[in-house]
């Protein structure tokens, strides 16, 4: 599970475009310029390469259980999911 943060900035970079390197765990979706259609493609992506369904509401974001607040928030919310499947 030690691969999952990087794993995630990876995502996110290229969402973003940009290099993983660019990505911190203290990043936000907006600071990374990642605007309401990549942060849909994000969930998707993330979705798909852990093999989860991410509780995100795409139309109130604000509103889901799940933080995307910032990078290292996401990363804790993937990680419990993936540690609850298993």
């Amino acid at each position: 599970m030690s691969d999952i943060p990087d794993r995630v900035i990876a995502i996110i970079a290229e969402q973003a475009v940009l290099e993983p390197s660019d990505v911190t765990m203290s990043s936000t979706l907006e600071e990374l310029g990642i605007d309401s259609l990549g942060l849909v493609e994000s969930i998707f992506a993330i979705e798909e390469e852990f093999d989860i369904n991410v509780p995100f509401n795409a139309n109130e974001p604000t509103e889901s259980d799940f933080d995307i607040s910032t990078v290292a928030s996401i990363v804790a919310g993937i990680t419990k999911l993936v540690k609850e499947q298993s």
